[in-house]
């Protein structure tokens, strides 16, 4: 994996878990992003709503290969 990377901050969400929210940045950044490399969980947090989880919200750090 020999290379210069760099490192894009996003939110996913989603309303089934905190891996879904993983999935859905995921692949919602791929459509824009090429060369994506690996992914770390910054932060996780949700959003209440009638006393119950209504929304999962993760920050990710997104790292891919820059182009030469």
């Amino acid at each position: 994996m020999a290379g210069t990377f760099k490192k894009i901050e996003i939110v996913g969400t989603s309303d089934k878990s905190f891996s879904a929210a993983v999935d859905n940045a995921v692949k919602e950044a791929a459509h824009s992003v090429r060369k994506m490399s690996w992914f770390e969980v910054v932060e996780q947090r949700g959003a209440i709503k009638d006393g119950k989880v209504s929304e999962y919200q993760v920050t990710v750090r997104i790292g891919f290969k820059l182009d030469r």
